[in-house]
């Protein structure tokens, strides 16, 4: 019912003015605003803010207002571009915002922030006024980067001989965070730990090591990054680790160039440390003898004497520690030397003849003890022997007697001297060794031996052929006399090296 009431009051007036208005309106179509929605810019440079509109060539920009939106509406308000009367800055920003410089293209809009500071960073809006397509509005951000500023600060001093301990700390600010490394060749660990702020945040590396002499001097090298920076911040710092080395004296390799005359003659004490190390000379056994110059580490002799032979010394010394070292100098005279020389050859001489001396008595000593030895072995079995010798005799003529008083009584024992088969048996057999020993070393005795030939005489010779055989007994009996000699009553043995043959049984044959 509205319907109809609002048309019967709609002239036709009316509906051709509202037709006329939607053909302009399709005929004039609505530009375009071209800007970027971040904007980033390095503290201390220019930022541009872009704002360029895109219509039809009739068209025209009359206005061009620039507002900051996340801030209170008063302080907002940056500059305004009217085509008629230019350009008019807030007082917030006079002298900071300003036109690009020519040439410019009258539907630019766009504005330079000059010296960009953190406080700009925030979000801003472009709102243009066109005719006759009307206004038009496009916000972006602006970012404010604000470089690290990195600062390198040493940690505590480094000995040899500590367990981790802080080398140097790298800390850098800056927004947003930077980021911190190390590049070194030194072995160690890195620690980081970071701070933020309302604008910036701050990130602090810590680097640790166990000191040692190999360290010394070598670089340690912080590291920043960060999209504010056209290339890495870099800050090196040489590692410094105390330390000091033993000491040692050179000079005294070849002791016999220490003579007396020689000139030149120089003693050098080495040695390493940091904090580079003092030297100091001093002699142990006495003053320092006039002449010698003490040159940092090295003592210089004049012509030698022996008035420099002594015990020197030589103390190295830093903050750290210190060392000592000495020597002993010989200054050797070369006429005491020759006498010395000569000397020790005489007594060389002299001990050569008193050890050859003295191995010949005890070889002297040695040929009389061998010699008294084989006498008194001599003596001893020339004494068994005759022993011996003498039993057997004795029983040679204990049976000879028993012969001659009854030569058929006995008939065993001349089967005895003819038990070799024929008459010449104990002579040919008395030509061999009196007397005989085991391999053992024992003697039988002449009484055993002569119980055996009685025993074996009785087992060979049969009773009843004793008569056949008494002259064969008889005529051994004499040729076996024939080796004898009877003096003074008494039978012995003609000198010859005959003997009494053993057998292998050791039976007297």
């Amino acid at each position: 019912m509205r319907l109809s009431l609002g048309a019967e009051m709609w002239g036709p007036e009316a509906w051709l003015l509202l037709l006329l208005l939607t053909s302009f309106t399709g005929w004039c179509s609505a530009g375009e605003l071209e800007s970027s929605d971040l904007v980033t810019v390095v503290l201390g440079q220019d930022a541009k803010l872009p704002c360029l509109y895109r219509g039809n060539p009739d068209e025209q920009v009359e206005q061009v207002a620039w507002v900051r939106v996340d801030v209170a509406k008063d302080a907002g308000q940056l500059a305004i571009l009217n085509s008629k009367y230019g350009l008019h800055v807030s007082s917030p920003y006079e002298g900071r915002v300003e036109q690009p410089p020519p040439p410019r293209d009258p539907l630019d809009g766009a504005v330079l922030l000059r010296n960009a500071v953190q406080a700009d960073e925030g979000e801003y809006e472009c709102r243009v006024s066109t005719f006759p397509a009307g206004s038009f509005q496009a916000r972006l951000r602006l970012r404010v980067l604000v470089p690290p500023l990195p600062s390198l600060n040493p940690g505590p001093a480094l000995e040899e001989g500590q367990g981790l301990t802080l080398a140097a700390s790298c800390t850098a600010e800056g927004s947003p965070a930077p980021s911190v490394t190390w590049d070194t060749e030194v072995k160690g660990t890195a620690t980081s730990r970071s701070f933020k702020h309302s604008r910036s945040a701050a990130i602090t590396s810590e680097f640790h090591l166990v000191p040692s002499r190999s360290m010394n001097g070598q670089p340690l090298t912080c590291v920043v990054s960060h999209p504010g920076l056209l290339q890495d911040q870099r800050i090196t710092h040489i590692l410094k680790v105390a330390f000091l080395t033993e000491a040692s004296v050179r000079g005294l390799e070849d002791q016999k160039q220490w003579h007396v005359g020689r000139e030149g003659a120089m003693l050098k004490c080495m040695s390493e440390g940091q904090p580079p190390p003092s030297y100091n000379w001093t002699r142990l056994d006495g003053p320092m003898p006039s002449g010698v110059r003490v040159e940092g580490a090295t003592l210089s002799f004049p012509r030698l004497t022996t008035e420099h032979s002594g015990t020197y010394v030589c103390r190295v010394s830093n903050e750290l520690s210190s060392r000592d070292s000495q020597v002993d100098v010989d200054v050797l005279d070369l006429r005491d030397a020759s006498v010395r020389e000569v000397d020790l050859v005489s007594a060389s001489v002299v001990a050569v003849g008193v050890i050859a001396a003295l191995l010949f008595c005890l070889l002297v000593v040695v040929v009389v003890l061998m010699s008294r030895y084989h006498r008194r072995k001599a003596r001893q079995m020339t004494q068994k022997y005759e022993e011996e010798l003498t039993l057997t005799r004795e029983n040679s003529v204990r049976r000879l007697h028993s012969h001659n008083a009854d030569p058929r009584s006995q008939p065993e024992e001349s089967v005895g001297l003819r038990a070799e088969g024929h008459p010449d048996s104990l002579k040919d057999n008395s030509s061999c060794s009196v007397m005989s020993e085991e391999p053992e070393g024992r003697s039988y005795s002449t009484l055993t031996t002569v119980r055996e030939i009685e025993t074996q005489t009785e087992l060979l010779s049969p009773g009843s052929g004793r008569a056949e055989d008494e002259e064969d007994q008889d005529e051994g009996i004499k040729q076996a006399m024939n080796h004898f000699v009877q003096e003074n009553g008494t039978l012995r043995a003609k000198p010859t090296g005959n003997g009494i043959y053993i057998n292998g049984r050791g039976h007297l044959v």
